[in-house]
């Protein structure tokens, strides 16, 4: 065994002649500890929103949406379709129309961002699954049907089952060459009943309505022309490696982007606060730790006698030095691994029993979701021991300067 370990482990274990010292060291392990434990559940919850946020526009978006690198539209043609099919891992290419759209209904108005979609997008990207209401379907028995957000149908109040008012959409005339806002003929209408109501999120509920991808293209005069085309792969395909194959077929004219590219801002924005709560916790991590370095330093003063029969017995400062880093990395490790192993069962619980509740009846999860990942426990390990490493290091240098005075 190693003699510098030993020595600092029978410092750790023993009591010591000053209860102060003790307090202190306990003082310090539970600084350390509590710290380690709210980083760790904190930087899970970061990791649950993050997934979270993926999983709900998982919902909304494909896995590769590819769209104009200039301009709102393009022309999708036959040739096009077939390059993109012969990228292997392609499944199912999905024809969008997307633009804002003005909506009436009865005596409501309201703006609204109106997507055409062919039929089976409704269930290739499991939107029926946020059916609250109605159904699933944006055609039946040859008339069209729109699926609107629960926001929009607050909005509006839309009822469902009404034969007699149909939901009216709003949108400028293309074909001409100026737009007089006071002329009924500069403005293009269409009528569709409400088939379906769905419940994502609130972002999607209170501005989006689906309608079929024919409705759209006829009302915004949009001809073969569509404003991006979602791209569902075949199970257990790599994403960026279809993504990288499409980009070289399609050139320069076209973006491609995965779900994480289509909304980096907003992803952006919760790895920038997890990034801060690291930063911050690490602060009061380094804070706590300084009870390591007055428990040290007490502890120095405690053992000022067992040090000089030490150096009278040939030891180097150098090993002294060690003896008293190596008791503040004990006093860390247990610290630390209580912090980690109390942080797991919190997560791990939550994870299964939901302990913590949103409080909100709106809330589009009951409780806080939680994610642990490996990377978040070793980021904690290192920062907790460049930290307990500089607590330490103060205290047994002086310990050690004090034999060399000695000598």
């Amino acid at each position: 065994m190693n003699l510098s370990y030993f020595i600092a482990r029978r410092y750790f274990l023993s009591k010591k002649k000053t209860n102060f010292i003790n307090i202190i060291s306990i003082i310090s392990m539970i600084g350390v500890g509590v710290g380690t434990m709210a980083l760790v559940i904190v930087l899970s919850v970061f990791n649950g929103l993050e997934d979270l946020f993926r999983s709900l526009h998982g919902t909304f978006d494909s896995e590769i949406n590819i769209k104009p690198a200039y301009g709102k539209s393009f022309t999708v043609t036959p040739q096009l379709l077939a390059k993109i099919r012969a990228v292997e891992g392609v499944g199912f290419i999905a024809e969008i129309i997307e633009d804002n759209v003005f909506l009436s209904y009865r005596k409501g108005h309201m703006p609204a961002r109106m997507r055409g979609v062919p039929d089976q997008f409704i269930r290739q990207n499991g939107l029926d699954q946020a059916i609250i209401a109605g159904n699933a379907r944006l055609k039946y028995n040859d008339k069209s049907y729109a699926i609107v957000g629960s926001g929009v149908q607050y909005i509006l109040s839309i009822a469902l089952k009404d034969e007699m008012n149909p939901i009216q959409i709003w949108y400028p005339d293309n074909s001409r060459k100026t737009i007089n806002v006071s002329s009924p003929e500069s403005i293009r209408k269409s009528s569709i009943r409400a088939g379906g109501v769905f419940a994502l999120e609130q972002r999607y509920d209170k501005d989006y309505i689906f309608v079929p991808l024919s409705f759209a293209a006829d009302l915004l005069q949009m001809g073969n022309r569509r404003s991006s085309l979602e791209i569902s792969l075949k199970d257990g395909e790599d994403v960026d490696q279809i993504k990288v194959q499409l980009k070289k077929a399609l050139g320069a004219n076209y973006l491609v982007q995965d779900r994480d590219e289509q909304h980096a801002s907003l992803l952006q924005a919760i790895r920038i606060e997890k990034l801060f709560v690291y930063i911050t916790f690490s602060v009061i991590l380094a804070v706590a730790s300084f009870n390591i370095f007055f428990s040290l330093t007490m502890l120095a003063i405690d053992k000022r006698k067992d040090v000089a029969v030490l150096s009278a017995m040939g030891a180097a400062p150098n090993f002294i030095r060690r003896v008293f880093m190596t008791e503040g990395a004990i006093i860390a490790t247990v610290g630390t691994l209580a912090g980690l192993g109390s942080g797991f069962l919190i997560c791990l619980a939550q994870q299964t029993f939901g302990i913590f509740k949103m409080g909100m009846e709106s809330a589009i999860v009951d409780a806080y979701p939680v994610k642990m990942q490996l990377p978040d426990f070793v980021a904690t390990g290192i920062t907790i021991a460049l930290i307990t490493f500089v607590a330490s290091y103060f205290p047994a240098v002086k310990a050690a300067k004090d034999i060399d005075i000695r000598l």
